[in-house]
């Protein structure tokens, strides 16, 4: 769930790019999974201009995600949204396979710290 605190940015086509939230006399910025992307408060400015530069495309990233078991698995974001988000097996670039069944991780907001960028 999307605290009512957070200021929604998006790009001038209407795709949101994250959320800013006031700290003292600046502001924080949150990306599409609910991660902080600032280290502390930054000025609107500086806020907008971040939210700007990340864009969307880390989205397409591939990323790992750590089971409750311990294993860990490839996936790749199907869909991100304050209600939640889904990623979904990508062995092998499966994922990008027209037709394949995949496996599917529902998650929640923001995204726990199991789901990390691939490296």
């Amino acid at each position: 769930m999307l605290p009512p605190e957070w200021i929604e940015h998006r790009r001038p086509d209407g795709e949101v790019l994250g959320w800013m939230m006031a700290d003292g006399d600046g502001f924080r910025v949150f990306d599409l999974l609910g991660r902080e992307r600032t280290g502390g408060p930054v000025d609107w400015l500086e806020a907008e201009e971040l939210l700007e530069a990340l864009g969307i495309g880390y989205l397409a990233d591939r990323w790992t995600l750590r089971l409750a078991d311990g294993t860990e698995r490839p996936v790749r974001i199907s869909e991100a949204s304050s209600r939640g988000i889904t990623v979904v097996g990508d062995e092998y670039g499966a994922a990008s396979a027209v037709g394949a069944v995949l496996d599917r991780f529902r998650l929640p907001f923001p995204a726990p710290q199991e789901l990390r960028p691939r490296v």
